[in-house]
């Protein structure tokens, strides 16, 4: 084949010496018509760099080194806050709590005396105003929450109903940046690692669930999950995670988490930065929050998420919830099946 008849997709390279975003306006044009070539070839760089650093991503966990992921671009996809969100859209509310404004989330705070244990973790969103001109989203209240190195969720796990640990909410700064103390999470039957959160308008929004103007999740990566995992403490998300990839997972499975897989650096014993972009679209009506088909009941019992079994279901019994079963609180407990 001669060079000038070069093809990319089975269209021809007008250009067939220069790389793939040099090809001249028509040929990107034509290109944007379909939103996964256009990722492929503006983001081709990005992505391979991503790829590299996720199949290092051992040593990198090792060494400090970062593994990347490439930009957004789009608004944060709206997804749902899941069976365990304690924001008093289906039973518990830490929000209406005395003491939810805090950086680190570690411990539970009022009543609660439990301290969350495992490999320390600084998490920094950075969120966006996109109807503002992509400026820093700053005053916007943002709540995250996440289970336990066990897979447990305060407020909702069995022996944890009364606890409210790693909960918490902090006000974006002149960045829009919000930044919290914590530790890694578990990986528990069905669901990839995560991190859940929602943006509020600001602080006196939060009292109200339906207020948020965006609810979504971060997606940690492979190679720094398997890291973690291979230590004390984290016995039972290793195999949790070996049947599980970002494709299958049935939150971030419709793209494969592209705009919420975060960037990552440290160490096991430095403690890992998680950083991710949330870029919020007031425009747009959000989608996310509701509790997902089926509801589900923490096993061991607890509070029961709308859609769920009856109160005190054994593990094994009622109806699991669509976004994974989080195991009993107790280190060590074996999962439910989803």
């Amino acid at each position: 084949m001669r060079d000038d008849e070069q093809t990319y997709q089975g269209r021809r390279l007008p250009r067939p010496h220069e790389e793939l975003v040099d090809q001249g306006l028509s040929f990107d044009v034509a290109t944007l018509l379909d939103r996964r070539r256009a990722l492929r070839i503006f983001g081709v760089g990005a992505v391979f760099a991503g790829l590299t650093a996720c199949g290092a991503a051992g040593t990198a966990a090792t060494t400090g080194a970062t593994t990347t992921t490439a930009p957004a671009t789009g608004e944060i996809p709206d997804e749902t806050a899941g069976p365990y969100p304690g924001d008093g859209s289906n039973g518990p509310d830490v929000l209406e709590q005395s003491g939810i404004i805090r950086s680190d989330i570690r411990s539970s705070f009022g009543t609660g005396s439990a301290v969350a244990e495992g490999v320390p973790m600084t998490l920094e969103l950075s969120i966006v105003d996109i109807a503002g001109g992509d400026v820093p989203f700053e005053g916007v209240a943002v709540y995250v929450w996440h289970c336990d190195r066990a897979g447990g969720y305060s407020m909702y796990s069995e022996g944890l109903e009364d606890e409210n640990y790693l909960r918490g909410v902090q006000i974006a700064d002149a960045e829009g940046k919000v930044t919290f103390t914590s530790v890694f999470p578990a990986c528990y039957t069905g669901r990839w690692p995560h991190v859940h959160f929602e943006v509020y308008p600001d602080q006196a929004s939060i009292t109200d669930s339906a207020n948020a103007i965006a609810t979504s999740q971060v997606a940690l990566p492979k190679g720094v999950c398997d890291t973690v995992y291979a230590g004390a403490g984290y016995e039972k998300s290793a195999p949790n995670l070996a049947e599980l990839t970002l494709d299958t997972d049935n939150v971030f499975g419709d793209d494969g988490g592209e705009s919420q897989l975060a960037t990552v650096t440290g160490s096991t014993t430095s403690g890992y930065r998680v950083t991710l972009q949330a870029r919020v679209d007031t425009r747009t009506e959000p989608t996310g929050g509701g509790t997902p088909p089926g509801g589900g009941t923490p096993p061991g019992g607890g509070n029961t998420p709308p859609g769920g079994g009856g109160g005190n279901t054994p593990p094994g019994t009622g109806t699991p919830p669509t976004n994974g079963t989080p195991p009993n609180a107790t280190p060590g407990a074996a999962p439910t099946s989803r």
